[in-house]
């Protein structure tokens, strides 16, 4: 069994995800091999609250440009988590 700390890596805060909050929904970065069954486990292990449901995205990398060398940036999946009513977590 993976650790909860090695499936959510951490919380990513943007307006848009900020909007989501008055709806019970929280955005976080997840690794990439993590399935919605092992995040929902972690977030219920880490912050002690119910998760109604999970839905995630794989989210691609960039293409990046350093002077003469392309590179592309690491893909990594996004996972909007949805808490049961009256369940909330302190994101500060």
């Amino acid at each position: 069994m993976k650790s909860p700390y090695s499936v959510i890596l951490n919380p990513i805060r943007t307006e848009k995800g900020t909007r989501m909050l008055t709806f019970n929904k929280y955005v976080f970065c997840a690794n990439i091999s993590a399935n919605k069954i092992e995040i929902k486990r972690a977030i219920e292990d880490i912050y002690k609250v119910k998760v109604k449901s999970v839905n995630t995205v794989i989210v691609g990398g960039k293409k990046r440009r350093v002077r003469f060398a392309e590179g592309k940036t690491p893909d990594w999946k996004k996972a909007i988590v949805t808490l049961k009513e009256g369940n909330k977590i302190d994101i500060t």
